[in-house]
């Protein structure tokens, strides 16, 4: 499975903004910067997620972008569903783009893979993902507990 651009890019602006949850709001040229992204892009991200009550939007000198609610109360799934339409093949959503919905002998196995991902992203909120994250750094900042040899050299 493969996730579009819009996906890819609104999670990474979101665990972002997760990231500065009650810090106040952050302007969209600082999320584009941090995650390397373009600004004008997620100028268009922004509208569904706004939609979807998932961020605010705050104007004036002092504005910007926040979470809606705090990362806790957001999950993963909500976050694709809303940047990819939800289903992982048209035909489970509109049963006219494809002739053969009636009598499709895989259409069951979409249908299954589907809720399994999306069961899998609904399990997961923004502030859990951020924990897992800071877990790996911790991990890999640690020094390395093995004992090795010094090189020393042929000895000739």
């Amino acid at each position: 499975m493969k996730l579009s651009t819009r996906a890819r890019y609104g999670m990474r602006m979101m665990l972002t903004l997760a990231v500065h949850y009650g810090k106040g709001p952050m302007y969209l040229k600082d999320i584009a910067g941090a995650e390397e992204i373009s600004e004008k892009y997620l100028s268009l991200l922004v509208i569904p997620l706004r939609h979807a009550g998932l961020i605010h939007s705050i104007r004036g000198a002092y504005g910007g972008y926040t979470l809606a609610k705090a990362p806790s109360q957001i999950n993963l799934g909500e976050i694709v569903a809303v940047l990819e339409g939800g289903s992982i093949v048209d035909c489970l959503k509109n049963h006219s783009a494809c002739p053969r919905f009636a009598g499709c002998k895989s259409r069951d196995i979409w249908a299954f893979l589907d809720e399994k991902i999306s069961e899998a992203l609904r399990s997961i909120t923004l502030e859990q993902w951020l924990s897992e994250l800071e877990r790996k750094r911790r991990a890999n900042s640690k020094p390395s507990n093995r004992r090795g040899k010094k090189y020393e050299g042929s000895g000739k």
